[in-house]
């Protein structure tokens, strides 16, 4: 039996919070300089409990994972695209580039070509941490794991030795459940509703509405993000691209107040025409500056981090590459040497509620669909010509490695998950520690009390 806690030092309280300290600072030093309020509050919502500490903490989770040894992992594996921050809750809805409503992977932030199993380590200690938030026990946790790893490799075989992969989507066809239900209200979305709630008309066009999180731009900044914006235009892909007069600017301001992983992050949102003169087919971009992968940090591989022009550029390519029908406005751009990733503001994007599944059996199907959807886009990331970094059949190179040894593999990631889950809660206790006596270089809270 291993030791994970004593492989990765976490027996030592101090060490192991001078190393989830030093970790965090290295990783978001450049951004806690330039918003600290924004740090502050996203630090504070990952002190309230273990599971949001883990959604925010995901350069730790690299440092950890890239110091063990990993026996499913060979010169082939370690060259897959992967999601980067693949925990229970960044899956759901939303409308693909064909215009069909599917349940998929979604967040892409923190993709990148690393070894296949960091996806799936992080996805099942995210069901533990959840699980036993939900006060599950550590069988009903194991099964859902082993539900989720099992549905997973079945999948990867039913791709094996064809395309299958391309056509693959949990739709509201091949689902029920919980995840039905998501499709669903997806699908009672609108593109009006959204234009209603975040625009007014004002003329003859619609114009952003001002509101929390809205900032409007003065003339040399607004030039900046235009010019921005019309280097984005020259990245859609020529099969994908609407008429010019579809591109054409009615608005732009700022945003902030986004979520725990793009606390601080500029970005601005730019409405457009859109594919006809209606104004309710208006269309909102979201312009968002785009950061480091967390796998990149302690991935060595020079061939994948030159591949890259900025981590904008990163973004829109992992998507395209994890995505087999990806958002047809999807595209990078730059601003003052910083890379942004541009992306439709969909009203059909839809998160899974995890709050209403209370019982080991509400998630049960849910993790065997999640399986479905992961293996999906690893397997499909060998089919875009576009990015090249991924050669060969990913789901070859996976069953290769795996082989006859499905129950070793299975047990080896549950255990993972469950041992690593009860290091994820010491360390927020740690980090909560941490954080309360001042020691987070950056985001001191002494700026901010009474």
């Amino acid at each position: 039996m291993t030791d994970l806690a004593g492989d990765l030092g976490a027996r030592d309280d101090d060490a192991r919070t001078r190393h989830i300290v030093d970790t965090l600072a290295d990783a978001f030093s450049d951004l806690m300089t330039e918003s600290p309020a924004a740090f502050r509050n996203k630090f504070r919502k990952m002190a309230v409990e273990p599971f949001a500490f883990y959604r925010g903490s995901a350069p730790l989770y690299y440092a950890d994972v890239a110091r063990l040894e990993d026996p499913w992992v060979d010169d082939k594996t370690r060259r897959v695209w992967i999601q980067g921050d693949l925990h229970a809750e960044n899956f759901g809805t939303y409308l693909d580039g064909d215009g069909v409503l599917v349940f998929d992977v979604n967040d892409f932030d923190e993709a990148y070509v690393a070894p296949w199993t960091w996806d799936l380590r992080r996805l099942v200690a995210s069901v533990a941490l959840l699980g036993w938030s939900k006060a599950f026990s550590d069988g009903d946790i194991d099964a859902l794991n082993a539900t989720y790893l099992r549905s997973y490799l079945a999948a990867v075989r039913s791709f094996s030795g064809g395309s299958g992969e391309r056509e693959f989507a949990l739709t509201r066809r091949n689902t029920d459940g919980p995840i039905r239900e998501a499709l669903q209200r997806s699908r009672e979305s609108s593109r009006r509703a959204l234009l209603d709630a975040v625009t007014e008309i004002e003329g003859e066009d619609r114009v952003f509405r001002a509101g929390p999180g809205v900032r409007r731009l003065d003339d040399e900044e607004r030039a900046e993000v235009l010019a921005a914006y019309e280097g984005y235009l020259g990245t859609i892909p020529h099969a994908k691209r609407w008429p010019d007069t579809a591109y054409g600017v009615h608005d732009v301001v700022g945003r902030s107040g986004f979520g725990i992983g793009s606390a601080g992050l500029p970005a601005y949102n730019v409405l457009i025409e859109g594919p006809n003169e209606a104004l309710d087919n208006d269309i909102v971009l979201s312009m968002k500056q785009a950061v480091r992968a967390a796998p990149s940090r302690v991935v060595d591989d020079p061939e994948v981090a030159s591949w890259f022009t900025h981590h904008g550029h990163r973004t829109a390519l992992s998507r395209r590459a994890l995505q087999a029908h990806a958002d047809r406005l999807l595209g990078w751009t730059e601003m003052r040497g910083v890379g942004y990733v541009v992306a439709e503001l969909s009203p059909y994007e839809n998160d899974l509620d995890w709050d209403d599944l209370t019982e080991p059996r509400d998630l049960r199907d849910v993790l065997h669909h999640l399986g479905r959807a992961t293996a999906r886009a690893h397997c499909v990331s060998d089919a875009d010509a576009e990015q090249g970094l991924v050669t060969g059949q990913v789901e070859d190179a996976l069953l290769g490695v795996v082989g006859e040894r499905e129950d070793d593999f299975v047990a080896d990631l549950v255990a993972f998950a469950r041992d690593y889950a009860d290091i994820v809660r010491d360390d927020h206790r740690r980090f909560v520690e941490a954080f309360r006596a001042d020691q987070v270089p950056g985001v001191s809270s002494a700026e901010e009390s009474l």
